[in-house]
């Protein structure tokens, strides 16, 4: 069991002296630090210890929704007389009485809620050294009269990921603005979080302008950041940092989770010729990298690729959705992430249908189907829907673009059924963590119809929001 632990250990000082590393080649500011972000190097070095010794005991990956720690003291009376020994593993059964160690007295007790709503409770000795998992929670006992003020910043820091829902699933939607119209539908659907997209070149403001509106609305915070191909043509690995640097600044600053990039997998997002799941692999990477640097329990999201079997016919430009997480997965791709990002947009059945579309039967357009489609090359990892709507022309006012006709025959009903039922199966699949509806509020009704994805109709109902909310309630 110790040789164990300490496995653990050197793993989680390589990695956190490797994301240091990162810091430092993307942010001057990892260059100067004063005492006390010394302190909290510290601190995050500790937690990776501890989220890896977890890990280790789970044998799987550890989304944090929330983690605090205390600076412990295992010496004092009061430790004694509620574990029954002194020392680092007097919290545990696991070791026994006469192995337990008591020369290690002091160090930092962390309290870690995971994604299901487990909780766990690991120490770290102040050297590194020794680390262990507790049987029981307990708030030490220096602590134990008062909710402790500190760690004021951890608990900020720990404000992240699915979430509040039923079986640690999370709703959600993606606003074009989050005005107070849109703030109340979205609770009556039982959303969450709220999704904007952000462009590196619009600068860290303006991510903070969303954070800071999406806090005052209380709502968590996915940002959905893009970049500019061009840049990322002409210099990739200059941009790349450009990239983790801009994230780390995000998550620095509270983003709750972050998506990088969007549809990696086209030539409208990525250079034409360019585009492959490792290449993708190495920004995400990256952005991970400097994320968790920056604020660990920020969620990272891989950029879901568009779904799509068009690569044969258009070479250079598009790769398949499957192929590029095969080639994400080969890459390692699964180390960098807390969720799999993917898309679904194109339904026209309900998403219980396996089968019966008059386009053909391709995967892509049926919700298992796609669901499946990621989960095959990453069965640990969860799944983040970051854009899954039903098109609907009926209301608008103009008909449905011609490129867009295969939704025709939607009707604005079965919008609010199949989008419930999407809902229903993914929380009940066990592997989908958020679902971010696609969209709330968009107008645009052109050759891009995103206002006949919205939930918020042109004559002011919202038809999705109430079977949206009747779904999210029905195992509260």
């Amino acid at each position: 069991m110790r040789q164990k632990r300490l496995d653990i250990l050197l793993r989680t000082l390589t990695r956190t002296w490797l994301a240091l590393a990162l810091l430092s080649i993307v942010t001057m500011t990892a260059l100067s630090q004063d005492d006390n972000e010394a302190a909290g190097d510290y601190v995050q070095t500790s937690l990776q210890i501890a989220r890896d010794l977890i890990e280790e005991e789970r044998g799987s990956r550890l989304t944090i929704v929330r983690w605090r720690y205390y600076e412990d003291d295992w010496s004092s009376p009061s430790s004694f007389q509620l574990y029954g020994a002194f020392g680092i593993d007097n919290c545990t059964t696991d070791v026994p009485v006469g192995q337990k160690r008591e020369d290690i007295l002091f160090g930092w007790t962390f309290s870690i809620l995971d994604m299901s709503g487990k909780e766990y409770q690991a120490r770290v000795s102040y050297d590194f050294k020794d680390a262990i998992l507790c049987d029981e929670l307990h708030v030490p006992p220096a602590y134990a009269s008062a909710a402790p003020e500190a760690p004021s910043e951890p608990e900020q820091q720990a404000a992240a990921v699915p979430n509040e829902g039923p079986g640690g699933f999370a709703l959600g939607g993606h606003v074009s603005g989050l005005d107070g119209r849109a703030a109340e539908l979205m609770r009556s659907a039982g959303m969450t979080w709220v999704k904007s997209q952000l462009p590196v070149e619009a600068g860290v403001a303006k991510g903070i302008e969303f954070i800071q509106g999406a806090k005052a609305n209380n709502f968590k915070l996915l940002l959905g950041v893009v970049g500019n191909k061009d840049a990322l043509a002409n210099n990739f690995n200059g941009y790349v940092a450009e990239l983790a640097a801009f994230v780390g600044e995000l998550a620095r600053n509270g983003a709750d989770a972050i998506e990088i990039w969007n549809e990696p997998n086209l030539d409208r997002e990525w250079p034409f010729g360019q585009i492959h799941g490792e290449r993708y692999t190495d920004m995400l990477k990256a952005a991970y990298s400097a994320i968790k640097a920056a604020n660990p329990a920020t969620l990272v999201i891989s950029g879901a690729p568009a779904p799509t079997g068009a690569e044969g016919a258009f070479p250079g430009a598009v790769v398949n959705d499957d192929n590029f997480m095969r080639q994400m997965a080969q890459a390692g791709a699964a180390q960098y992430m807390d969720c799999l990002g993917l898309h679904y947009n194109e339904g026209i059945l309900s998403p219980r249908s396996n089968g019966g579309d008059p386009r053909g039967n391709y995967p892509t357009r049926y919700f298992g189907a796609m669901l499946n489609r990621g989960a095959q090359f990453f069965p640990n990892t969860q799944i983040c829907w970051t854009e899954l709507g039903y098109l609907s022309g009926e209301g608008m006012g103009a008909p449905i673009p011609a490129s867009f006709a295969w939704a025709g025959n939607v009707t604005v009903a079965q919008q609010a059924e199949w989008i419930a039922d999407a809902a229903r199966l993914s929380r009940e699949s066990g592997r989908v963590a958020m679902m971010i509806v696609w969209n709330v509020n968009f107008t645009r009704w052109d050759s891009d119809p995103m206002g006949g994805y919205a939930l918020l109709r042109p004559d002011g109902s919202c038809p999705g929001c109430v079977t949206l909310g009747a779904a999210m309630r029905e195992s509260a």
